[in-house]
């Protein structure tokens, strides 16, 4: 007999509510919740494919573990036993260093993800730190914290409230939007339209958001720095800035104007390839609007000048007055935030506490770049130790980091590996020890991340929809045994991982003079919570002590999760609202407009005006049925539209000889693949575009379907040594290639 369960999706940022169809511990069918306080119903065709991927018959049930070189099959006992015993005397050994974590991008997407890696990285000491982050949005955290003092403050576009969107290197009709959670992207950007407002998108690709637009602008792909400056410049010389109810909060506005007269349209508009007058017209429009919000994404991220061009948007928001603006951007607030502190300076943002030891890259954030993984494994130098121990946790940066052939052979002599993944894929395959998860619908979530990124105030909380089938182990059980046994506490209690994190959070509480539970006992507190598990209090916990939480009683009103478990569709929390100066942690106090890392790239900027790419440039591109390299290995998501093939512009095609759906090999600094042609006039003339996460081809993988279609992999054409200097991230867009038919 079916009955039905409420799960939030887990396969975008878009977060939406699902109602799942469940036939014994089978699910069987999903559909929008129509009551979802966010989603209102909405789904995509990854949600809707939930049971599909969910039941994947190559998701692993037990551990493996290497053994006489083959992985295989093993007890939950034997598989944590040999992750103590191969990553604790490496530690001992090498020093905290020696050992590495990969995170990648799934861990935000999940409530053990949100609760235990920094545990681990904090257990282990080490700086051999990389994620996903590296290779798509540290530029915003770059900028977000050299502007606002907070890497993690992130304005957002008030999207249901806009009467003007200015959209650059994003395409959420596909992707369904990021570092901006918003479910029904689509439908949202239809009624800005639809209410009069404008839409305007900035892309070299005629996407499928850019087709929705008032105005398509098809920039020249690594420019859009370029043409953010000159926008705010032309802000600047006709006098059209409105700092309005910001004026109190900025320091270097004279500053700014100065370092940006440079960037003027006349100049910009060859390297860009948009006239000068057009860039004029962007500019008064913008602020000439009743609301407007500015927002860019991994366009404007993945390319040289990412930092800088995350720092333009803002920069914009503030010059027109719209930051901290409902219909502008403004920050958003979650129910598992910190407890408000009260305004004033704090401690600011550092970049380059410590370096990469090989090419002596700056932190970020805390991290280094994930295209530094391979050297930092495979090369030998007087600076300390090479990585030697490996902890990948639902990563798979052979695919996802540029020059996977050199990190496959680098993983290949580690001294031991362990990844916690589903798949048998083609990272996991190098491990020692293989931990996969249970399903999404054996698990509960929750998602700490997405909502401090999202576009209106809510809270919603999903228990798991089936139970745990047996001999399975519940993710948040297996990284709170894995943080044990990486970090010496192999054998304890898993709950006493969470234990601890409960008495050092409220013993840190009581002491903070703003804290509602200031001067009380941690111990009185922590017999207060509810939750049938260790995951569950620390969500009591971090709700009760949030800026909307009951604190312990202090706020009758407020939440708790047995008040969120009481409404299953979630809580509404109303539109998002100005919180200046709240958000801002930097050493003045005061949103520093020109912080001096960024006024010290701006020459690196200018010398740009110059460039000219004399052949192909390559770009990205996303498609609405998968996400990264997770999603091949199910037959629904694949096939149709969604196919690895290379976009090319009706001319190249012609001047190259290359005929639609014929084979074309392409070239870049990293390598060779050959691909598909799909000529179409989407993409203009001088660029192609591949998309990521395909190249499912290596042997010793486990994903059945994917092998079938396994398409090629778009960061082997890059060599890894092209990064943004200040965030590290990867530079995957506007990368030359040559394209040319296969003898």
């Amino acid at each position: 007999m079916s009955r039905t369960a409420l799960r939030i999706c887990p396969l975008c940022e878009a977060t939406c509510g699902l109602t799942l169809t469940i036939d014994g511990s089978r699910v069987t069918a999903a559909r929008g919740d129509a009551d979802d306080v966010f989603s209102r119903g909405f789904i995509c065709p990854k949600g809707a494919s939930f049971g599909a991927l969910d039941a994947d018959p190559d998701r692993l049930r037990t551990p493996l573990v290497r053994r006489d070189g083959a992985l295989r099959e093993a007890s939950w006992q034997e598989a944590f036993d040999a992750v103590a015993a191969g990553v604790r005397p490496v530690a001992e050994r090498y020093g905290p260093h020696a050992v590495g974590v990969v995170l990648g991008n799934p861990n935000v997407h999940t409530m053990a993800g949100g609760l235990y890696p920094p545990l681990l990285i904090g257990g282990l000491g080490t700086r051999s730190v990389f994620t996903a982050s590296t290779l798509d949005q540290m530029p915003k955290h770059v900028s977000s914290g050299l502007l606002f003092g907070d890497a993690n403050a992130i304005p957002v576009p008030d999207l249901d409230r806009t009467d003007h969107l200015l959209l650059l290197g994003a395409n959420p009709l596909e992707s369904n939007g990021s570092l901006c959670t918003a479910p029904d992207f689509p439908g949202r950007l239809k009624a800005l339209r639809a209410r009069g407002g404008t839409l305007t998108v900035v892309d070299p690709r005629r996407t499928r958001t850019a087709r929705l637009a008032d105005r398509h602008v098809p920039i020249r792909p690594g420019t859009d720095a370029l043409l953010l400056a000159a926008l705010a410049q032309v802000l600047f010389e006709e006098e059209l800035t409105d700092l309005g109810a910001l004026a109190p909060h900025l320091q270097g506005v004279a500053e700014l104007r100065a370092a940006l007269g440079d960037f003027t349209p006349e100049a910009v508009a060859a390297a860009c390839d948009v006239p000068p007058e057009e860039i004029r017209v962007l500019a008064r429009e913008l602020a000439a609007a009743p609301t407007a919000a500015v927002y860019g994404r991994i366009g404007t991220c993945t390319v040289p000048y990412g930092t800088l061009a995350s720092w333009l948007v803002d920069v914009l928001n503030l010059l027109t007055g719209n930051l901290d603006r409902p219909g502008g951007a403004l920050f958003p607030q979650a129910a598992t935030d910190r407890t408000p502190r009260p305004a004033g300076p704090g401690r600011g943002f550092d970049l380059g506490r410590w370096h990469s030891r090989v090419s002596r890259h700056p932190e970020a954030k805390g991290e280094l770049p994930l295209s530094a993984l391979a050297e930092e494994i495979d090369t030998a130098t007087p600076d300390g130790e090479p990585v030697r121990a490996l902890i990948a946790v639902a990563a798979n940066p052979v695919l996802s980091a540029p020059d996977g052939d050199r990190l496959d052979k680098a993983l290949g002599s580690l001294d031991f590996m362990v990844s916690v993944d589903p798949y048998l894929n083609e990272t996991s395959r190098h491990a020692h020890v293989v931990l996969p998860p249970p399903p999404p619908a054996q698990s509960p979530h929750h998602d700490f991340s997405f909502n401090t990124l999202a576009v209106r105030h809510q809270v919603r909380y999903t228990r798991p929809a089936v139970p745990l089938e047996p001999g399975r182990m519940a993710e948040t059980e297996i990284l709170a045994r894995l943080v044990l046994a990486a970090t010496g506490g192999h054998g304890a209690d898993p709950d006493a991982v969470d234990a601890m994190v409960v008495e050092r959070t409220l013993g840190k509480a009581v002491r903070e003079p703003h804290s509602p539970v200031h001067g009380r006992d941690p111990r009185d507190l922590a017999g207060l919570l509810t939750g049938a598990d260790g995951p569950e209090r620390r969500l009591d916990m971090m709700l009760r002590l949030g800026p909307y939480g009951d604190g312990f009683g202090a706020r009758p009103d407020g939440l708790t999760l047995e008040k969120l478990l009481a409404h299953p569709h979630g809580i509404d929390l109303g539109p998002l609202r100005p919180r200046l100066p709240g958000p801002l942690k930097t050493r003045s106090g005061k949103i520093e407009l020109l912080p001096a890392p960024l006024a010290a790239d701006l020459p690196r900027l200018k010398r740009a005006l110059a460039d000219r790419p004399a052949g192909l440039v390559l770009v990205g591109r996303r498609h609405l049925r998968s996400n990264n390299s997770w999603m091949h290995n199910v037959p629904a998501l694949t096939g149709g539209s969604n196919r690895c093939t290379l976009h090319i512009h009706p001319e190249d095609a012609t001047r190259l000889g290359v005929r639609d759906g014929a084979p074309v090999r392409v070239k870049g600094a990293g390598g060779a693949v050959t691909v598909p042609a799909e000529i179409t006039d989407g993409v203009r003339p001088g660029v192609v575009s591949l998309p990521h996460g395909w190249g499912h081809d290596r042997p010793g993988t486990r994903l059945t379907h994917a092998a079938t279609v396994p398409g090629a992999n778009v960061n082997q054409l890059l060599d890894g040594t092209a990064l943004d200097p200040l965030s590290g991230n990867a530079v995957l867009n506007g990368v030359p290639v040559t394209v040319s038919t296969p003898a």
